[in-house]
């Protein structure tokens, strides 16, 4: 294959190890570079700002400090130890990814790139992060940062969600570690993703203080502000919801577990669902609670509005005190339903929507 970078990779890659190396920020996870810790950090740190991964990591590794005690524990705590950091099908993976490895290679993750890919939650950026960070393979990675970089670097024109974009990123990336001095493409992808992260961030990037703009092609060209190119946003659907508050007099309230599978699978929550178009919240908490648990109740005041986006949609959920009129709570539209005693509210995984309803509460 012919060499897909241009300018040529050496200085580039020269200038970007020299200032990894006094650039690099302060992060727990750089403390250790085995696969476990690789793992872990890089899972959190997708879709998620590393100052926020920060507190996640340290409590995760105090509560499960290796692979075969993560494997060991339930998905609850597992779901627990992640709550606040969202998209929570990536813990489910973790704890199925553990699982598989003890299960299937004695408790070690491998380090070789098609059994990582046959792994739970194993991508291709993820596997190429431990291959190159933890066991120091010459294999590219491709987040956010990195696609941006190499977009502005290469002045490239095309979308990187397009495929054909996206595969010339990855030859690129490839291209990048192959020419690394032996045993530093983690340094170099981390190098990257530092970049990305810190000076060609997206918008109008910090090129004076980038250690590669006299090699980037956008920046020689005037057009940096211009790459990554992408396409108009959709307008994000929106959706109003409510939630009942329904508790007994002794303050326990009914609770619901979501399907482990899907969005905020294994989660504990309010009953409660979206609105039907002109449908009272009143009306329609009763409907939703009535379809998911199957009892009747009665609506009381408002506990809390709350505006809360997810990547595809947004909500507006407004929450409501309530009492049970007949019936007692049984699953229908979810995995799980009883009653639960304040007391036991801080032990159970909540989405970050109910978690506010339950300080509202207090």
């Amino acid at each position: 294959m012919s060499n897909p970078i241009s300018p040529a990779p050496e200085p580039l890659i020269a200038h970007l190890l020299d200032w990894i190396r006094i650039a690099r920020r302060d992060f727990p996870w750089r403390c250790r570079r085995d696969p476990y810790a690789v793992w872990i950090s890089e899972v959190m740190l997708q879709q998620t700002q590393a100052a926020t991964v920060v507190p996640y990591f340290e409590r995760w590794l105090r509560r499960f400090p290796d692979l075969p005690t993560l494997a060991a524990a339930p998905l609850d705590d597992v779901l627990k130890a992640w709550e606040g950091l969202g998209y929570y099908a990536r813990a489910r993976n973790l704890h199925r990814m553990a699982q598989t490895v003890m299960a299937q290679h004695g408790g070690r993750i491998p380090g070789e790139r098609r059994a990582l890919l046959a792994l739970p939650g194993i991508g291709r950026y993820t596997a190429g992060a431990i291959l190159s960070l933890a066991f120091g393979q010459a294999e590219p990675v491709l987040d956010g940062n990195v696609r941006r970089v190499l977009c502005r670097v290469c002045d490239i024109a095309g979308d990187p969600a397009e495929a054909a974009t996206e595969k010339q990123l990855w030859e690129i990336a490839t291209a990048l570690v192959a020419a690394a001095p032996a045993g530093m493409a983690g340094d170099l992808n981390e190098a990257l993703m530092e970049l990305g992260a810190t000076i060609c961030t997206p918008g109008r990037p910090d090129c004076a203080a980038c250690p590669i703009a006299a090699r980037c092609l956008a920046h020689d060209r005037g057009v940096e502000a211009e790459r990554p190119a992408t396409k108009p946003r959709a307008r994000t659907p929106h959706h109003t919801t409510v939630a009942g508050v329904i508790q007994d007099a002794a303050g326990a309230c009914i609770l619901i577990q979501r399907p482990p599978a899907g969005l905020l699978g294994g989660l504990w929550g309010f009953p409660g669902g979206t609105l039907h178009p002109g449908e009272a919240h009143g009306a329609g908490l009763c409907r939703t609670i009535r379809e998911q648990v199957g009892v009747e109740v009665s609506v009381g005041a408002p506990v809390t509005r709350i505006e809360h986006a997810y990547t595809h949609f947004r909500i507006t959920l407004h929450a409501y005190r309530g009492q049970l009129v007949t019936g007692a709570p049984r699953p229908i539209l979810c995995a799980t339903v009883r009653w639960v005693a304040a007391g036991e509210l801080p032990t159970l995984a909540f989405p970050v929507t109910d978690a506010r309803i339950i300080r509202a509460l207090t």
